[in-house]
C-alpha cells in the first residue's frame, strides 16, 4: 500500500514539473531583443536593434499589422524602418514586402524597395522597382500609393500589368476604390499599350 501511494505521488510530481516545463517554454520568450508595441490598430514587431542617427530612430526586421477601414487584414515587413522623432505617424520603409489579406480569400503581395507608411492613416507608398501580384495577375511600376483614408489606389511610372485576360503599358492608373472606376493616363502624348483578349 505505501509503495502504491509512492508510486502514486512520483508520478504527479512527475506530470506537475511536466507541466510546468511546458508552460515555461511556451510563454517564456526566447529572443531577448524582440519586442512588441502597438500603435493605434497596428502591432509593430522589431526583431532588430534600435539605433539614433540624424534624429532619427532606426529598426531592423520591423512588422507593422492591421486592419484597413474595409477590414482586410494587412502585413507589411521591412528589412530597415526609419521613424523620425518629429512626426512618429510616418516612418520611411527599405526593402518592403506587403501582404493584403481580402475577404474573398485572395491575396495581394507587393514588394518594393522603398516605401512610406503612415500608421494613423494606414497610408502607404511604394517607391522604386513596384511588383505586385495578385490571382494571376502581376503588375511592375515606380510608384505605388494606397490611400487607405481618402479610398484610392494610383499607380504610376512605367506601370505594366500582366494578365491571363491581356498586357496593359500605361503610365499611370488611377483606382477609385469607393466607386470601383479605373483612369487609365498616358503623358506626352504617348499611347496606352494593351493586349486584351476578348471572349
Amino acid at each position: 500500500m505505501i509503495n502504491r501511494k509512492k508510486k502514486l505521488l512520483l508520478t504527479q510530481i512527475f506530470l506537475f514539473l511536466s507541466g510546468m516545463i511546458v508552460l515555461f517554454f511556451t510563454y517564456y520568450e526566447k529572443d531577448s531583443n524582440k519586442n512588441l508595441t502597438t500603435i493605434g490598430n497596428n502591432q509593430i514587431e522589431d526583431t532588430g536593434k534600435k539605433n539614433e542617427a540624424a534624429n532619427k530612430d532606426v529598426f531592423y526586421n520591423i512588422e507593422y499589422t492591421g486592419i484597413d477601414l474595409s477590414g482586410n487584414r494587412y502585413i507589411i515587413k521591412s528589412k530597415e524602418a526609419l521613424n523620425s522623432q518629429s512626426n512618429l505617424d510616418v516612418v520611411d520603409m527599405k526593402n518592403v514586402e506587403a501582404i493584403f489579406y481580402f475577404k474573398d480569400n485572395s491575396l495581394l503581395k507587393i514588394f518594393s524597395r522603398k516605401a512610406i507608411y503612415n500608421n494613423k492613416t494606414l497610408d502607404v507608398k511604394f517607391e522604386e522597382n513596384v511588383r505586385a501580384t495578385h490571382k494571376d495577375s502581376k503588375l511592375f511600376a515606380e510608384n505605388a500609393e494606397f490611400s487607405n483614408s481618402k479610398e484610392y489606389l494610383i499607380i504610376s511610372d512605367k506601370v505594366k500589368i500582366i494578365d491571363t485576360r491581356g498586357t496593359i503599358k500605361a503610365d499611370k492608373l488611377q483606382f477609385d476604390l469607393k466607386n470601383q472606376t479605373l483612369d487609365i493616363t498616358s503623358f506626352d502624348q504617348n499611347k496606352i499599350s494593351a493586349n486584351i483578349g476578348i471572349e
